[in-house]
């Protein structure tokens, strides 16, 4: 039986350990900010980022991997006769995923490669990246690795708040006018991914909104409480703020493990400062 080996993008929220275990190939993204392009996670860290975009007058620009570079990633990986399931983040955020398939169609590895879209990012991809690694070293099939992943799509929940709106309207996710309003009125929003599109689901003013989002979420975490096998936090810069809903979720269930790091480059462009993300699955990965 061929071996079947995992590849992801660098917007999937993974730790050093998790990598290395379950030997989990990891391509990055690339990012420019004050004229200066950096590959993610390969010359400049999650934190090295975050200071340089809150210092630089213009957004960063965010770069999904090149074809060749998916080329070589692939032909290195397949060369053994091995197999390759791909999961990346959600074409609606990039378009890393058709470069992958136009990489495979050209090398001629269409049929060795298995392409899936997350339909999100982050750890919520990191879910169904550790399920399809595990299954691949318990030597289970193609077929029941997809299964896999797509089943634990439907048992995951994210819930993300921007309390900047800058970058998303300097990203041009918001129109111009509606930008305008949304910083004056020091405007907060509630964004979910239903189907891999990212939708507004709530919109308020101030901390205060931000508060009773997150009283909702926790109060579905207290819901689920023996259901839910990990809850992972992903923010951009505010540690501190990420220790107390640490604690929160730790005295609803202090079973449950959490999760606490900084976001990837390419969340934290659109994202923008302040901005978090909860994620939780009801299914084991």
């Amino acid at each position: 039986m061929a071996k079947i080996k995992v590849v992801t993008d660098s917007s999937v929220q993974l730790t050093p350990e998790e990598i290395d275990k379950y030997d989990i190939t990891v391509v990055p993204l690339t990012i420019t900010i004050d004229g200066q392009t950096y590959t993610d996670g390969v010359d400049i860290s999650r934190e090295e980022f975050v200071k340089k975009m809150d210092t630089s007058k213009e957004l960063p620009k965010t770069s999904q991997p090149s074809i060749g570079v998916f080329e070589k990633v692939f032909k290195d990986l397949t060369d053994d006769g091995s197999q390759v399931v791909g999961i990346f983040l959600a074409r609606s955020l990039s378009g890393t995923i058709e470069a992958a398939r136009q990489a495979a169609d050209l090398i001629g590895k269409s049929k060795e490669v298995t392409l899936i879209d997350s339909d999100l990012t982050d750890r919520a991809e990191a879910y169904q990246v550790l399920a399809a690694a595990k299954d691949a070293q318990e030597g289970k099939s193609l077929e029941e690795i997809v299964a896999h992943v797509e089943r634990l799509k439907e048992q995951q929940k994210l819930y993300m708040m921007v309390v900047n709106l800058n970058n998303l309207i300097k990203g041009g996710r918001l129109g111009p006018l509606a930008g305008k309003i949304a910083t004056l009125l020091n405007i907060r929003i509630e964004l979910h991914m239903p189907g891999g599109h990212l939708e507004v689901a709530k919109k308020g003013r101030g901390k205060k909104f931000s508060k009773n989002c997150d009283k909702r979420v926790l109060k579905d975490i207290e819901e689920h409480k023996h259901e839910i096998k990990e809850v992972a936090i992903s923010y951009v810069d505010t540690p501190e703020d990420m220790k107390v809903w640490t604690e929160k979720i730790k005295e609803i269930n202090p079973d449950i493990k959490v999760l606490t790091r900084v976001t990837s480059p390419i969340i934290s462009t659109h994202a923008g400062s302040g901005a978090y993300a909860v994620f939780y699955t009801m299914e084991d990965y």
